[in-house]
């Protein structure tokens, strides 16, 4: 079958995040580069994960405005540092910073089609919908993080008037894109609660990395290597959500077992109450908090592991979610263990790619742990190919970017009579 050719396109990206920030964002906006597209990513100063903005930004902020022939169009933030805050300080202040510089950085600028990455907060869509008003051009969402769901199931907002409030905001934000795209096919009802028009409700998931796809030869210099031990590696944010209250239960009741080590790599809201929550449970033997390395590292933590751990709290949201690190995981290899509910857990087990326990459920996740451990090497490895044949079946990184293309392209040409003769 021939592979379809799309006129070159001029995408507007707004994501709050962006390089040298790690998110999925990079790889998307790397890849319609190289597809010949003309990319503009209008984000914030990268602060992820800090009390303030990155310091080789605030040095030399000129080396932050070309990412792999991106144009990168940045707005000051409030960074986010710790405490709920200056979270949501954090949002508001990038969401009206970029709302209201965002027309005047990108004037006489013009575009075939503004894509909106989310994994959180929503407000990243009130500046799309300004611009794409202002530049009268199609807005398409990704959602990756359910509001206001997302925010009642961490309990990080109480108010029923606040969550009323968000989800007007929602609403707002939905019917104003001309498709919204839903990480999971959990996401598409939900999503259909706030978005009047069913029909421009897509699923889009998440990728997997190519740079997942290799063998490493080269292991990461920062994990002590001893002969014999058993590596369960969990990579990301450590946050609310990640339930990281069950996983120390789970090493608690392991830890008399002098082969079971966990390699924490990632770092998040949580990181300061985890390390002392392992030292306070003498876990500093079989507990290695790493911290946070780039993501081009990332394959060579990957390679210590025997398995790789993903978890989510137990939550009615939580289980409509496939997070992002399984797709990495399942392309790297590497067998999986899960302790979480819902659409996560059915890809793991569809895949037969690991054991999966039930979410908050520690003496599961210890029980699963411990029969992987025991489990011969050659039947790790069949879990593990298992799991990589499925992320290329399921989670393709060019069959989706197709995916993706080709809906720029439909919303592009259906709006290029509504642009007709507007320059601004």
């Amino acid at each position: 079958m021939e592979k379809t050719t799309y006129l070159t396109l001029r995408i507007l990206v707004v994501s709050q995040y962006f390089w040298p920030e790690n998110f999925r964002i990079n790889d998307l906006v790397q890849e319609f580069v190289r597809r010949g597209h003309i990319v503009t990513v209008l984000t914030g100063y990268p602060n992820y994960q800090s009390d303030k903005v990155y310091m080789d930004f605030r040095d030399s902020p000129n080396k932050y405005s070309i990412f792999s022939g991106a144009t990168v169009c940045r707005v000051p933030l409030v960074a986010r540092g710790k405490g709920s805050l200056r979270l949501a300080l954090n949002y508001l202040s990038f969401m009206l910073c970029a709302a209201m510089l965002g027309p005047m950085r990108l004037r006489g600028q013009s575009f075939d089609v503004i894509f909106v990455f989310e994994p959180s907060p929503v407000t990243v869509g009130v500046p799309a919908v300004v611009l794409g008003k202002f530049k009268k051009t199609p807005v398409i969402f990704w959602v990756l993080d359910l509001w206001p769901e997302t925010l009642s199931a961490v309990g990080v907002v109480r108010s029923r008037l606040l969550l009323d409030t968000i989800g007007w905001l929602v609403r707002f934000i939905y019917n104003r894109c001309e498709l919204v795209l839903g990480q999971s096919k959990g996401f598409i009802g939900s999503i259909a609660k706030y978005c009047n028009d069913e029909r421009k409700i897509r699923y889009f998931p998440s990728w997997a990395e190519e740079v997942y796809n290799h063998d490493v030869d080269l292991l990461a210099p920062e994990v002590p290597v001893h002969e014999g031990l058993f590596n369960v590696l969990f990579a990301g944010n450590i946050g609310e959500a990640q339930d990281f209250p069950a996983v120390l239960d789970a090493a608690e009741q392991l830890k008399d077992n002098s082969l079971i080590r966990w390699l924490i790599v990632g770092d998040g809201r949580m990181s300061d109450w985890v390390t002392e929550e392992v030292t306070r449970r003498g876990l500093e033997k079989c507990f290695l908090m790493l911290g946070r390395f780039p993501f081009e590292r990332m394959p060579s933590f990957y390679a210590h592991a025997d398995v790789l751990l993903v978890s989510l709290k137990a939550n009615p949201v939580f289980s409509l979610t496939i997070p992002g690190k399984i797709q990495s995981y399942l392309l790297a290899g590497i067998p999986l263990v899960g302790m979480l509910n819902g659409e996560g857990a059915n890809v793991i087990c569809e895949a037969q790619a690991g054991l999966v326990c039930a979410a908050g459920d520690s003496n599961g996740l210890a029980q699963a742990v411990r029969k992987l451990c025991a489990m011969p090497k050659n039947e790790r490895l069949i879990l593990g190919r298992n799991g990589r044949a499925y992320a290329k079946q399921e989670f393709d990184r060019n069959t989706l970017m197709d995916r993706l293309e080709s809906w720029f392209d439909e919303v592009s040409n259906r709006g290029r009579k509504t642009r007709a003769g507007s320059n601004y």
